[in-house]
């Protein structure tokens, strides 16, 4: 590696009203390096990477590229100098194909018209650069799970032949299969003298990845070390600045079967899903496991109303119910935490308290008229629950951090009372100790006689929170796992529908 860095930052600060962002912060990039950046969320990460694209400004310091001093008023010139993002927020629009979104910056022109040629060999190559040949240009992009849209989004970075190219939990979507293929993208890109910024809350992946290290935390940064030169569990408490313990809560032990809560007989939908059926007990925590898009996601649509034409039976409490609706389903004391919490779970312009309450209107009006003592009090409760860190209730959710936000999801959804919880990947792309927090929430809530529903991509979760495991391939499930059966071996084995794997 050459001696002097591609990028450097020194000094850099930034202040949000009375909010310190970052605080003399310093990163130093080389080129033909993997440099991560780990912190909690709210550790100035965010921040850091939005003043090098451009986003926003920093208050004081500096930065040099190739030596030479640099400024970016824009995320345009930031890209003209070489930098481009990938932010775990898509920037994609839906209702525009493939092609149209990795050429949206500069599209090919003939005739002063879009070359539709030009642009679709753009967007197979940027594709292929990407491991994601299989991608067709002319799919709209709304038409594509998650995960796809994700693969969309990298090659949409590369498209911009980028010199430094900044990953913001570029993986937290992708399955497994795509995950792979990132990895050795990011390593042929190292090969090729690229320098790269990887923030990633997943350990193993910065381990596989990283050549160099930086903690953030408080909004500065506390350590630069070799990849490989601290344990996991050093890292974690440089993260969090207290000692790391235990991170999941231990269940509690039952003598006898929990009463029946939750119970779906023969559900199937569209051939997404087949035949699913299982009980979800009073105080329990059951996982949905197995590979992304195996029906998960579509099995709590479904029990949450949103799905049309669902066939089989939903049992709360015993009873057989017809869930025409999510209106219906909280009625019954449903809550679903979805998958993406900017597009379906929070309405970011508006402030946090008004996300925190808008699930729970029922408890905080009278006639219609909303009762501001009432609100108040239910904010200020929420907010002490989950342990949300915000100057004020009345500062957009928007402005919050990735993992403070995720706790406005929860809470808004807590505040309605639910006896039955469903969540969708609830950690997805937050850090390591709001993880702890919200394990330990589900817990609680379990032990309070909740009944909760867990689908998660991350096998440690399903291992350390869950009582039960239903394991799920091609939209039923193959296998439930109990107690000590949960392990990654088992999860992994069911997951793939290996013959012998299932019960």
């Amino acid at each position: 590696m050459p001696d002097q860095p591609l990028l450097r930052m020194e000094g850099v600060s930034k202040r949000y009203g009375g909010i310190v962002a970052l605080a003399d912060a310093e990163l130093s990039v080389r080129a033909g390096s993997i440099h991560a950046v780990l912190g909690e969320n709210g550790a100035g990460k965010s921040t850091l990477i939005k003043i090098l694209a451009g986003v926003v400004q920093p208050d004081a310091g500096s930065i040099t590229l190739d030596g030479r001093a640099a400024g970016f008023p824009d995320p345009a010139a930031a890209s003209d100098a070489g930098i481009v993002c990938v932010f775990q927020e898509l920037s994609l629009i839906p209702d525009l194909s493939v092609a149209d979104n990795i050429v949206a910056r500069r599209p090919p022109t003939r005739l002063g018209m879009i070359d539709r040629r030009a642009q679709r060999r753009i967007a197979e190559a940027a594709l292929a650069r990407a491991g994601a040949a299989d991608i067709h240009p002319r799919a709209l992009v709304k038409d594509l799970p998650l995960s796809r849209r994700q693969m969309v989004e990298i090659a949409k970075a590369l498209a911009q032949r980028p010199r430094i190219l900044i990953l913001d939990e570029a993986t937290s979507a992708l399955t497994a299969a795509d995950v792979d293929k990132v990895f050795g993208v990011l390593k042929r890109l190292r090969a090729e003298g690229l320098a790269l910024v990887y923030i990633s809350h997943r350990m193993h992946e910065i381990e596989a990845l990283a050549d160099e290290c930086t903690v953030f935390r408080n909004g500065r940064n506390v350590a630069t070390y070799a990849a490989g030169t601290r344990s996991d569990q050093e890292v974690v408490e440089m993260m969090i600045g207290r000692e790391y313990r235990h991170v999941f809560p231990p269940r509690t032990a039952r003598a006898e079967l929990p009463e029946t809560v939750l119970a779906a007989r023969g559900l199937s939908w569209t051939g997404r899903l087949r035949g699913v059926s299982f009980d979800v007990g009073k105080g329990e925590v059951v996982g949905l496991g197995g590979l992304d898009g195996q029906g998960q996601r579509e099995l709590l649509l479904g029990l949450f109303g949103v799905l049309r034409d669902l066939d089989g039976t939903i049992e709360v409490a015993g009873r057989p119910e017809r869930i025409p609706s999510p209106t219906r389903a909280r009625a019954l004391g449903m809550a679903l935490i979805p998958e993406d919490r900017k597009t379906e779970g929070l309405m970011l312009p508006m402030t946090v308290g008004e996300n925190l309450t808008f699930a729970a209107f029922d408890r905080i009006a009278r006639r219609g008229i909303v009762d501001r003592a009432a609100e108040a009090k239910l904010v200020a409760e929420m907010t002490r629950l989950l342990a949300i860190k915000t100057a004020s209730p009345d500062i957009p959710v928007g402005a919050l951090s990735g993992g403070n936000q995720q706790k406005v999801v929860i809470a808004k959804w807590l505040a309605n009372r639910p006896r039955i919880i469903l969540l969708n990947d609830p950690t997805r792309g937050i850090d390591v100790g709001t993880k702890q927090e919200i394990y330990q929430l589900l817990r609680g809530l379990a032990d309070a006689g909740a009944a909760i529903l867990f689908y998660s991509t991350d096998y440690a979760e399903l291992i350390g929170c869950c009582d039960r495991v239903l394991v799920m391939y091609d939209g039923a499930v193959v296998r439930e796992l109990a107690g000590p059966e949960i392990t990654e071996r088992a999860l992994v084995a069911s997951a793939l529908n290996i013959p012998g794997s299932a019960a």
